[in-house]
Order: C-alpha cells, then structure tokens, then sequence
C-alpha cells in the first residue's frame, strides 16, 4: 500500500457501516468470533453513536478516503468511574506497516486521560501476538484476570495502565 492520503480522525455517521465490515473481518482472521467475544456487541453495528458520549472516543484510520483501522475508549462496565477500557483497535492487514497505531494509541492515552480517567484496561486474546507487543511496548501490564462486566468471556488475556 502507497496511500497519498493518511488520516487519523473521530469516528462520524458515515464510517458505521466500514467500520462493521472492518471489525467483524478482523475479528474473524484472529479467530475471535464466536460467542464472548465483541465480535457480537451491538454497538459493532453504530459505533459512532455508541462512542459519542462526553467520557468515550472513538477514532478511525483513513487511507485515501477509506475507513481501514480504528480504536476508542469508554468507561469500563461494572468498574470504578477513574477506570476506562481500549476498545476495538482493529486494522486491516493492509493498514498494520504504516506505523500509525502507535500514533492512534497515544491519541487514546490523551484523550481518555482528558476525560478524566486514571486507569486503562483491555481484554485481547493470547493469539494475537503484534497487539499484545503493541499493548506492552505502550505501558500496559499483563493481569490475571478479567475487570469489570465487559460480556467477553471468550478472552483470555488481561491488561491494564496508569494513565
């Protein structure tokens, strides 16, 4: 991929249905698509809505006019209110060389620490090798087990970070 244009920017309206198309696709290359994983959360299919609340943000990666990446962050279900969740950072393979999620998890960190939180957990599963380095070379500390009330009961590796 050689794209002429490269953007990183908040989620809008119109990017729902690529970014369903992206997320499920992702999901399913990594194996993770079968029950209790967000493969089947129903704000797959909205994610602009369900990111449009004072405390979350969602973010996606735009190349040449075409939605291929994206990640967010919310208040994690069932913990305290300093505590938020990395959510759906997913990239086509054809996005994942162009050294931008480095730059879209910072843009995270940023954000979630302007919303007020203090802590960031996730969930991932010990398949996906390349997040989990991404994850670790950005703070994030392996845990023993899940937080809060995320509905995800097919992952299997925990982390979390001070913000």
């Amino acid at each position: 991929m050689t794209p002429d244009q490269i953007l990183i920017r908040e989620v809008h309206p119109y990017d729902d249905d690529q970014l369903s198309v992206l997320i499920k696709a992702v999901m399913t290359e990594i194996g993770a698509s079968g029950e209790g994983y967000s493969i089947n959360d129903p704000e797959v299919l909205a994610m602009s809505q369900n990111y449009a609340g004072p405390r979350s943000g969602y973010f996606v990666l735009e190349v040449d006019g075409v939605v291929v990446g994206g990640g967010g962050f919310a208040p994690l279900t069932g913990a305290t209110p300093e505590v938020c969740e990395l959510r759906k950072m997913y990239y086509y393979p054809s996005a994942r060389r162009l050294g931008k999620a480095q730059e879209m998890i910072e843009m995270i960190f940023a954000r979630a620490k302007a919303a007020g939180y203090t802590k960031m957990y996730l969930e991932t599963i010990e398949s996906a090798a390349a997040a989990r380095k991404l994850y670790e070379r950005n703070g994030f500390t392996q845990i023993g087990c899940a937080q809060g009330n995320t509905g995800h009961s097919s992952c299997d590796t925990f982390y979390d970070k001070d913000l």
